[in-house]
This record gives structure tokens, C-alpha cells and sequence, in this order.
């Protein structure tokens, strides 16, 4: 949500600063994202008149201008807009004016002096692109300061909202928030109903009253369709990310900035007989307002007259029934969509627009009315006309019901750790505006009907910590009994601190994931849906952490962020052999980009397979020297298939004969389908299984040298490492402390199909000193066993 400060504080205007207003919006769970300047920092740019405009005599695209900027004197400008003409005002940058990083000086173009210059929109940064001068109201003060008259001394600011705070997608909804945090007063714009002048109405029928259960609409007659929106309508627009597009438009749009209402505007002369609210018909289509056509599906709200769709309801307006420059007549609505049919609907069809974005989250359902007067007051003064009376139609039972709600201090107290006066809960609750009956040592309470996501007690529990202050509660420090384990344990945060240490950055995503991507990242597990989900992307119960993970990396790509290592822990969500439901606690990783980050003494290596396997082979090291029971070599990688890996790297994770993970390289299709370019490398594990730790066992450190042996074994290229290091622990017994592979090679000397396999092996005994003979034949023995199992040769 996108908005002007200085709008804002018309609303509510509490004696604090911008940065001191940004702390305490985000400090209240409203986080603000961004604050920018709502134009560029110019100066001495003033409203001029342009007097007369006279042909330049050595150029034929100039213009000479006399411009009246309130002095004794018209300055001579010299201008290049094909729009200049006299007695329109503009902004006049006078000698000597900043425009950002451009100083204006008197200069000579083609032998005419020019005094100063006539700006741009763009030139003054109030717009991305501009064609000619712009055009200020005729009563722009002439000589006024063009910052002073705009207001430009203003920041927009954009909250990052969490999706259950709808209700302040909208200056009125911050305004409430404001209002509650710094108990200022707060002051609407007037409201205050449109009489009607004609008797005009149109036939309303709801067909499906739980996805509409309220439709508000009026007829206004003989407008002016190619009315100027207001400058101060477009400025505000502009400053919220909108922009102007015409007077009808504009005023829908400013509406649904200003109270959160979604409304639309049909061209009368277009509709056909009447207005329905209905599912669509298989194989009905629709060209939208972007000129796209959709073919339209039987899960789809349209609205529709008694030919065709004209929109799809709560998502975007039809084209064959736009309001254009020729309209004269309107037809104007304002409805409610409830969000549990709205949420996904935008999303099936590849669009994205502010009002589903609204609905999806909720709308205040007693909102309509009070949005068609406002819509109504601004229209009339803006492009005229005649309205007819409001038409409402409203299925009550359909409603959303608001709930009354038990508050208990007691529950308060065990949440929040404290008790809070019952004055300050009764305080906080008024000012939410909450209808309360206090009883004892509780409150029955009924939300307002724009606080749709106040549903439980735990809600509003969390409404009064948050007005109360959450650095206002109190801090103790826990109490505990110390008792000795019998056994050692592993903890997530240990887990957690070792891929830290492997420079891994933690992320935190939700369980609600988008059920597309899942699907094409876990085809075989299904998924839970959520009955009522918070956005159409957040649809079901994640099966994986790397759903969330690759969003986050695809979040970071775009924003140039071509190294990544990122980890999670968390639950994911699946269902058993006997369909019951299980949570089981996972860690997973992604990785992409540059093995370190860059610098000047080493040259920048791209990640590989092998990294990743290395780090989760830090982590087996981990478990295994503080839990005890399973050592490194217990844990297996065993070439497998995986939907979301490929083909030629993807392997299972043993812990000796449990299944414990999965890990490999993004498969080929995925990477396109999201358009990732680099390797992508990703792991999950099991945390209980990979944790599951033993009594420590001690053993004595050998004060005996130890003998290590060097082999070099030729084997078929199938035959992995991870066999020929089993097989020879397995010959060579407890005298055999280590073996490591520490070199493969392939190429001049070794024939095709076949691989050469350095392993180091270490031997040392605890109580002797080893003969170098005992070690031959230890050495014999493995030579023979692998070549006897494995087909493996010594490397001549």
C-alpha cells in the first residue's frame, strides 16, 4: 500500500515526524518498506503565465514565449513544446534554478536570449514520461512557489502489509491505525449523501449471493466525459503509484485509495437491459480492459447484462463496455466479493489487479454505500451530470457474520506474561473500536465489521500487545531446573549454526505455499488445501521446504542477487500410508552462484555438486562427534531419480538403512519454467532421524605411530567410491582408523569406461606399534576382496 504523507495527515495529524510516524507504524506490525521524496529537488521553479507565443525566426520548432512570473517584467523563454500556448500557466524554472543536478542560465538559442525555461512534468520528476508542457490550473496563483503550490514537500511512503491486515489498504484504514497508536482525533472528508435529481435505475439480480451477498449501483446522466481530472486528484494518484488515465477512472481509482473500496464504472448507453451477478457459462470470453481476451470458466464471477459478461467481478471490467472520452451517461458500482470465492480467481488468468488484490484479503462489507456517495460527490464536481438513487441489493444471511468473542484476563496474563489494567484493555478495545460488555475478569467483544480478520481470542490478545507496545512488555529470564541427560542431544540451533559457519543465511518462509510450484516440485505427495487461504499463492500446506526456498532464490535473482546459500527449518506437512496427517520437522538448503564471494586472491569458482555435498557432510561430522552412536561413514549417498532433480545428480541420504533425505541439482525443466539461468543445488533432511543420538562411548587415544598406505584402484565407471570405501573397512577391521577418497581421475592411460580411485588409507593400533608386514598383508587382503567383489585393479 502506497501512499502520500501529506494526504495521510488531512486524515490525521498527530505531532510527530516522518521518521518518527514510520517507527511507530512499523513498531504496530505495519511495516514500512519504503519512504521517498514525491518529486526531485528543484528549486526557484514558480507558476508562470505564458502572455503570447510568437514563431521563432531562425527555427522553426522554437517558440518565443512572454511569460508573466508575478515580476515588474514578462521574461522572453524560448521554447520547444508543440502545446505552448498563451494564457495556459506552467511551471517557469527562473535563472539560476536547480533541476536536480541541471542549473538554468540565461543562454542564447538561434540569436534569441531565453530567460529562463517552461517544464516538463518529467523535467520536474512528477512524472516517468511527459509529452509538452505542464498545464496548470487557470487559478494557479502566477508568481506562487511550484513547491508550495503542490504541496511537494511530501514523501510517499509504502507499507509492506501481512495479508490479514486488508483493512488498511486504504488512507481511512492507516488513518484508524494512526489515530489508535498516537490518540489523535481523526477528520473524513465529507460524506455526506447525494440527493437524486432523476428517478433512473437498473435491474440488479444476484444468482449467487455467497460470492456477491451485496451490490450497490447508480445511474448518473448527462456527464461530461472529457472533464480534466482535478490536478491535486492526479498528484495524489501519482504519489500512490497510480496513474491518471481519465475523469471517471480516476475518481474509482482515488475512492478505492482513499476507503478501500473497489468500484467500477460501465458506459450506460453499452449495458443491455439490466445487471447480473452469476457464475460464468463454459466457454463465454471476455476482452478485458487491457485488450486481453480471456475464455472465462465456470468457477468465475462475472458480471454481466442480459447479452454477455461485461467484467470479471472484483478483477477487471470489460472493454466493450468502458467509459471513454464519448460517455454520457454512467452506471457505477460498488459491491462486495467475499474473499473465499475471490482468492485465485485473478490468479488463473495470469492477472493482478488492485481491486483483486483487495478482495482477496477482504473488503469492509458495510463499506458500499458509504463509497458510492463519495464516488457520486467527486464525479458531479468533476465531470457533472444528474445521479439517479443508490440501488442496493443485499442477501443478508450471506453476510459475514461478526463473531462475538470471550477476552479473559487470565488469558491474557498467560500470553503476555503480565496483566494488563482492566482500564487500559477496556481503552485499547474502544479505540479499535470495538463494541465490548464487560464481565468479570472478561469482556464479551464484538470487532468492527472492518476488522474481518479478528476471528478468536488469541486476536485480540494480540491486538492489545501490539496498542500496548511490545517493547513495553517485560523481559524475565527463564527458569529452569538443571538436571544432567543421560545422553548427549542435538538441537535444530546446533544444526542451524553449522551451516551459519558454511556461510548459509537462515530464511524463515510460510507453510502456505503456491500449489503449481509444489506440484511441479513434488509431484507424488499430496498436498492439504486450505478451505479459506489468505491469497491465491498461498493456496495449500507445503510437502517441501523447497518450495518456499526457490522463491526466495527467484525473489533474490531478480533483484541481482546471483550468489545465494540459503537454509530453513521447519515443518513440513504431509499425509501417511493410513491418511493421517503428519508434521515432520525438516532442514533444507539451496544454494547457487559463486563458491566464496569474490575477491582479488582467488579466482571466482561456480558451485558444484560437491560443494553441497561437503556441507551436508559437515553436518553428519557434527551429529556424529557430539551425539555419538552413528559415525560419518554410517550415512550413505545413493544415486536416485527425483522429480524436482536431475537426472544425473540427484541421490538418497542414508542413515545406515533409513531414509533420512534427498539432494541434487535443480532438474533442466525447472530451472526453465522458472527461468533460472546459474546451477541450482538443493538438499532436505529429516531432523529427527539425522538427530537421533546414543550414549558417548569413550576409547583410548593410541600413543603408537600410525602407517598410512596410498591405493590407486581401477574400477568400472559404475562402481561408486562409497562401495569401494565400504568394502575395504569392512577387509580391513579395527586396525584401519581412516580411509578417505582423494582423487578420481579419467582420461590418457585409463581405458573408456573405467575410472581411477585414489584412497588413503591410515592404520594404527592402540596398544603396539605396527610391523610394516602386518600392514602388506592387510593391504593384500583388501586388494584381493575388491577385485574379487568389485572387479578393482591396482593402477600400474
Amino acid at each position: 500500500m502506497k501512499f502520500s504523507e501529506n494526504w495521510l495527515r488531512e486524515w490525521v495529524n498527530p505531532q510527530l515526524s516522518t521518521a518518527e510516524l514510520v517507527q511507530r507504524l512499523t513498531m504496530s506490525g505495519l511495516e514500512v518498506d519504503q519512504v521517498e521524496s514525491v518529486a526531485i529537488d528543484f528549486n526557484q521553479v514558480v507558476v508562470g503565465e505564458v502572455v503570447t507565443v510568437t514563431a521563432h525566426p531562425d527555427a522553426h520548432k522554437l517558440t518565443i514565449c512572454q511569460v508573466n512570473v508575478g515580476g515588474d517584467q514578462l521574461l522572453s523563454i524560448v521554447c520547444g513544446a508543440s502545446n505552448v500556448q498563451s494564457s495556459m500557466r506552467v511551471p517557469t524554472a527562473l535563472i539560476g534554478a536547480r533541476l536536480g543536478d541541471l542549473e538554468i542560465k540565461k543562454s542564447s538559442l538561434r540569436g534569441i536570449t531565453s530567460e529562463g525555461m517552461l517544464c516538463s512534468a518529467k523535467e520536474l520528476g512528477l512524472a516517468d514520461s511527459s509529452e509538452g508542457l505542464m498545464s496548470l490550473p487557470q487559478d494557479a496563483p502566477i508568481g506562487e512557489d511550484l513547491r508550495r503550490y503542490l504541496q511537494l514537500e511530501d514523501v510517499s511512503m509504502a507499507l509492506d502489509l501481512t495479508p490479514n491486515r486488508g483493512d488498511c489498504l486504504s488512507v481511512a484504514g492507516i488513518a484508524r491505525e494512526v489515530g489508535l497508536l498516537t490518540r489523535c482525533s481523526i477528520t473524513s472528508p465529507d460524506f455526506s449523501p447525494v440527493s437524486a435529481t432523476i428517478t433512473d435505475t437498473l435491474p440488479v439480480t444476484l444468482y449467487h449471493s455467497a460470492a456477491c451477498p451485496r451490490y450497490v449501483g447508480r445511474i448518473i446522466k448527462n456527464i461530461n466525459g472529457q472533464a480534466i481530472t482535478p490536478l491535486w486528484i492526479r498528484e495524489r494518484l501519482r504519489r500512490s503509484g497510480l496513474r491518471s488515465i481519465s475523469a471517471v477512472v480516476d475518481v474509482t481509482n482515488y475512492v478505492l485509495l482513499e476507503l478501500g473500496q473497489p468500484m467500477h464504472a460501465f458506459d450506460l448507453s453499452k449495458l443491455v437491459q439490466g445487471i447480473q451477478v452469476r457464475m460464468a457459462q463454459p466457454g463465454e470470453s471476455l476482452t478485458l480492459l487491457d485488450e486481453q481476451t480471456v475464455t472465462l470458466d465456470a468457477q468465475t464471477l462475472v458480471i454481466a447484462d442480459h447479452q454477455q459478461p461485461i467484467a470479471m467481478a472484483g478483477i477487471m471490467g470489460g472493454k466493450a463496455s468502458a467509459v471513454s472520452a464519448s460517455t454520457q451517461a454512467l452506471f457505477l458500482e460498488s459491491a462486495f466479493f467475499a474473499p473465499q470465492f475471490a482468492v485465485g480467481g485473478a490468479r488463473r488468468y495470469g492477472l493482478h489487479t488492485d481491486s483483486s488484490h483487495r478482495f482477496e484479503r477482504g473488503v469492509d462489507p458495510q463499506l458500499q454505500r458509504h463509497a458510492m456517495e463519495r464516488a457520486t460527490a467527486l464525479l458531479l464536481s468533476i465531470v457533472g451530470g444528474q445521479p439517479g438513487p443508490i440501488i442496493e441489493v443485499t442477501v443478508n444471511n450471506d453476510l459475514p457474520v461478526i463473531p462475538t468473542i470471550l477476552l479473559r484476563s487470565t488469558r491474557i496474563k498467560r500470553l503476555l506474561g503480565q496483566t494488563l489494567p482492566v482500564n487500559e484493555v477496556t481503552d485499547i478495545l474502544m479505540r479499535l473500536g470495538m463494541t465490548i460488555v464487560p464481565q468479570d475478569d472478561s469482556w464479551q467483544v464484538q470487532p468492527p465489521s472492518f476488522r474481518f480478520d479478528l476471528t478468536q481470542e488469541v486476536d485480540l490478545i494480540e491486538e492489545l500487545a501490539r496498542v500496548h507496545g511490545y517493547n513495553q512488555l517485560p523481559s524475565h529470564l527463564p527458569w529452569s531446573q538443571l538436571t544432567m541427560h543421560s545422553q548427549p542431544s542435538i538441537t535444530v540451533e546446533q544444526l542451524q549454526a553449522v551451516l551459519i559457519q558454511r556461510d548459509y543465511q537462515e530464511a524463515i518462509t510460510y507453510s502456505f505455499v503456491d500449489s503449481q510450484l509444489q506440484q511441479q516440485l513434488n509431484p507424488d505427495a499430496a498436498a492439504i488445501t486450505l478451505a479459506n487461504p489468505i491469497t491465491s499463492d498461498m493456496a495449500v500446506m507445503r510437502t517441501t521446504l523447497w518450495t518456499g526456498l526457490l522463491q526466495i532464490l527467484l525473489y533474490n535473482q531478480k533483484r541481482q542477487q546471483s550468489r545465494v546459500r540459503l537454509f530453513e527449518t521447519g515443518l513440513r506437512f504431509i499425509y501417511a500410508a493410513d491418511q493421517t496427517l503428519i508434521q515432520e520437522q525438516m532442514i533444507a538448503g539451496v544454494v547457487t552462484g559463486t563458491r566464496w564471494p569474490e575477491q582479488w586472491g582467488e579466482r571466482a569458482q561456480q558451485v558444484d555438486f560437491f560443494d553441497v555435498k561437503s556441507d551436508i557432510a559437515t553436518l553428519f561430522h557434527y551429529v556424529s562427534i557430539n551425539g555419538g552412536g552413528a559415525t560419518p561413514e554410517h550415512y550413505h549417498f545413493i544415486s536416485t531419480t527425483h522429480p524436482a532433480l536431475h537426472p544425473g545428480q540427484a541421490a538418497a541420504i542414508y542413515r545406515e538403512q533409513e531414509w533420512i533425505g534427498f539432494f541434487g541439482a535443480l532438474h533442466p525443466s525447472l530451472m526453465q519454467t522458472l527461468e533460472i539461468t546459474a546451477p541450482v543445488y538443493l538438499f532436505e533432511l529429516r531432523v529427527v532421524p539425522l538427530c537421533q543420538t546414543y550414549p558417548i562411548k569413550f576409547k583410548e587415544i593410541s600413543k603408537y605411530p600410525s602407517i598410512r598406505r596410498d591405493l590407486a584402484m581401477v574400477v568400472d565407471q559404475a562402481v561408486s567410491a562409497a562401495k569401494i570405501v565400504a568394502t575395504i573397512r569392512q577387509t580391513a577391521g579395527e586396525l584401519l582408523i581412516d580411509c578417505q577418497l582423494f582423487d578420481l581421475y579419467q582420461g590418457k592411460g585409463i581405458e573408456a569406461g573405467k575410472k581411477s580411485l585414489a584412497i588413503g588409507l591410515i592404520f594404527q593400533a592402540v596398544s603396539r606399534n605396527l610391523t610394516e608386514s602386518e600392514v602388506d598383508t592387510l593391504i593384500g587382503q583388501i586388494l584381493s576382496t575388491l577385485e574379487q567383489s568389485l572387479g578393482a585393479k591396482l593402477r600400474k
